[in-house]
Order: C-alpha cells, then sequence, then structure tokens
C-alpha cells in the first residue's frame, strides 16, 4: 500500500509539473520576453494629445499572434490587445506570424536546423498538426486572428483588399472605436518549398510577406542567417507570385543581396515592416542609406521599431531620431511606425503611449501634416493603393 502511494504522489508530482509547463510556463515566458520600460500610464503634452486625438493611427508589425493570449483581453503583460488598442485609438495594425525561431537567436549568424517555437507551441496547446508543420502554424495563427475579429462585435476587421480598407477607413472617421487587421508573415518558411503555398496562405488571408526571419530559407538568406545570400530561384518564382497576387514583399530580416534583388523586381511598393536605420543605430538589419532610397524609389515604406536592435536604446527620443534621420534621406510620404511589439522585445511603451512619439516629433519641429503621415498615413496610403481590389 506504501508503495502505491508513493507511486500515487509521483504520478501526480509529474502531473503537476505537467500542468505547470501547460498552464504557467508560456505566460512566464511571454511576460519576460516582451516587456516595457516603464508602465503607463503615459504623459504627453496637451498640444501632442490633441493632435494625437484627430489622428488615424497604423503599425506595421506586431506579433501578438503568437503567444498564449486571447486578443479580446486586456492583459497586464505584453505590448497591445484590442482593448489597448481601443483606448489608443489605433486605426490599423498589421500582425504578423512567427512559425519557427533558431536556438541562440542572434542578430550575427543563425543556422536552420533548430527551432525554439516547437515547445512554445506545445505548451500553449496549438493544434498537433502544428507541431512539425510551418504551414499549419501560419494557417492557425490566421484562423486565431479570425475567430477574434468574429467575437469582437466590430471592433477588429480583417481588412484583405482596397474595399475593406475604405470601408473600415470610412468607419473609423465616424466611430474610431475599431481596429483594422492585416495579415503578414514573418519569412516565408512557411511555403516550405511548395509555391503552390502562396495561393494558400493568399487564401487564408495573408496580404504582407516577410522573405526571411532570423534564418536562410529556400526564398533567400537572412540578414542574419549563415550564408545571406541572395535570392534563391525559387525565391524569384515566389516575388512573381506574390506581385501577381498583390500581395506586398516585406524585407525587413532581409540578406541585403535579397533586398538588392527584390528592389530590381518590384513592380509594387516594397516595405520594411520592423527596422532601424544605421545611420543612427548600425546593425545587421538596418537600413543603409541606399536601401532606405531603394524602399523609397519603389514607392514603399521604412516602419521605425522601438526595441533596442533599432534604435539601439529604447527610448522615444531615439525613436524619434531614426524617423527624422530616415526623412532626411528619403522624404516623409516613405516613414511609418514598425513597433514589433510582442516580437520578444523590450520597448519604451504600450501601445497607449504612442501619443509620446507625436510628442517627440513635434519638438523635432515636424509639421501637422508630416506627423499624420508618419503615424498611419503613409500606411493607409500605399495599402489602398497595394493590396487586392477586393470584391
Amino acid at each position: 500500500m506504501r508503495r502505491l502511494r508513493r507511486v500515487g504522489l509521483a504520478v501526480a508530482a509529474v502531473l503537476a509539473a505537467g500542468l505547470a509547463v501547460f498552464f504557467y510556463v508560456p505566460t512566464l515566458v511571454d511576460g519576460k520576453m516582451n516587456q516595457v520600460v516603464a508602465p503607463g500610464p503615459y504623459a504627453a503634452s496637451a498640444k501632442a494629445t490633441a493632435l494625437y486625438s484627430t489622428l488615424f493611427v497604423a503599425d506595421l508589425h506586431d506579433d501578438a499572434l503568437l503567444w498564449n493570449r486571447d486578443l479580446l483581453t486586456r492583459y497586464s503583460r505584453g505590448h497591445s490587445d484590442l482593448p489597448r488598442q481601443l483606448d489608443a485609438r489605433l486605426g490599423l495594425q498589421v500582425f504578423a506570424a512567427v512559425t519557427k525561431t533558431p536556438k541562440g537567436m542572434n542578430y550575427e549568424r543563425n543556422s536552420d536546423q533548430t527551432d525554439n517555437i516547437t515547445m512554445l507551441i506545445m505548451a500553449q496547446r496549438w493544434p498537433v498538426a502544428t507541431w512539425n508543420s510551418l504551414l499549419e502554424r501560419a494557417l492557425y495563427q490566421s484562423e486565431k486572428l479570425h475567430t477574434a475579429a468574429a467575437d469582437s462585435h466590430g471592433q477588429l476587421v480583417i481588412v484583405k483588399s482596397q474595399k475593406d480598407l475604405a470601408a473600415h477607413v470610412q468607419a473609423w472617421q465616424k466611430n474610431p472605436q475599431r481596429v483594422a487587421a492585416v495579415l503578414a508573415l514573418e519569412g516565408l518558411h512557411p511555403l516550405q518549398g511548395e509555391l503552390a503555398h502562396v495561393d494558400r496562405l493568399f487564401d487564408a488571408g495573408y496580404r504582407i510577406a516577410g522573405l526571411t526571419h532570423f534564418f536562410d530559407n529556400e526564398v533567400g538568406g537572412s540578414a542574419h542567417g549563415m550564408q545571406k545570400g541572395g535570392l534563391t530561384p525559387f525565391g524569384r518564382e515566389v516575388v512573381a507570385r506574390l506581385q501577381a497576387k498583390h500581395m506586398l514583399i516585406d524585407v525587413a530580416h532581409a540578406s541585403k543581396p535579397v533586398m538588392d534583388d527584390v528592389l530590381a523586381l518590384a513592380k509594387a511598393p516594397v516595405l520594411v515592416s520592423h527596422t532601424g536605420v544605421a545611420g543612427t543605430c548600425p546593425g545587421p538589419r538596418n537600413l543603409t542609406d541606399a536601401h532606405l532610397r531603394g524602399i523609397a524609389a519603389t514607392g514603399g515604406l521604412v516602419g521605425i521599431g522601438y526595441w533596442d536592435g533599432a534604435v539601439c536604446e529604447p527610448t522615444v527620443a531615439n525613436i524619434v531620431k531614426a524617423m527624422r534621420y530616415a526623412i532626411g534621406v528619403v522624404g516623409v510620404n516613405h516613414v511609418a511606425l514598425g513597433s514589433d511589439f510582442n516580437g520578444a522585445t523590450r520597448t519604451p511603451f504600450d501601445v497607449t503611449g504612442l501619443a509620446q512619439i507625436v510628442d517627440g516629433l513635434q519638438q523635432a519641429g515636424l509639421s501637422e501634416a508630416d506627423i499624420r503621415a508618419v503615424m498611419g498615413g503613409n500606411v493607409q496610403r500605399v495599402l489602398l493603393q497595394s493590396l487586392p481590389l477586393g470584391e
């Protein structure tokens, strides 16, 4: 009997440990990896607050779909959720799907042979189909967003076309308690080498495609990969297919040769959804002046990030400094917000602190029209020009 009791206690301990993994560890990891320098509420000048209250604000990169959160619930961890986005009067958010990251991830050199995400999604109880398929991981994150939108009572609206966005902007102007959501891919490894999977991802709602993430893939080289090469022959086929589908190409994380190849092939605006600029913060993935000009020449956008890799020290002053530098090189029409919220980053504020950027831009001498462009007008313009028309 005693032995059976010991066995029972051991089994109970194992089950308790398993429950801890499934219910608590993902929350702890999320809270540890997605931090703010200081919690809100955040202060901005009366002048900045007044202008902010009139802006259509759009951000090009948020990784919230990766984490074990309900987008419709307010959290004290991470950088955003729908309640906080509504508090912030956010007009549009691009949600990116992260499907694989290498162990020991760094900015210099990573192999594609390991993966951090598998254990995370198992602990978060994602469907078994996602455990061994990067495509299924992308499809599941689309499903998560669509489910949240369906349950949001019209406050979260998925945009897939120019028609969708135009309707959203018109409705938002009457009642800003609604956020447009655009789906993006953080790297095209979910294609798994199959060109037909571009169509599957398009049908799932994806409209922006980052080509690479922290490692080289079948499409081309990463700024953080082993080879850092250009587009592969398959990658050139993919670029052509993306452009035929009117999916915007995002070269954040791409190697410099991939950027050059994409710019040479571009028939539509090219995005860099979340980045810094080498002129204010040198780094493997931050844009040189030449690449800033190349992106601008396509009519594209550069989303300035808020974390240390983008702006060195994550402060409002450094974010504004990077924006001013980019504006000085390519003009105000090509600069946007690219937070990288919830991307395992530490930022100066969560989404409710965005008025601080307006404050900084005003202090830097930008006009009201220029601030409107940077804070969301540019994103609205480019998406209205570049998304599929819609029915």
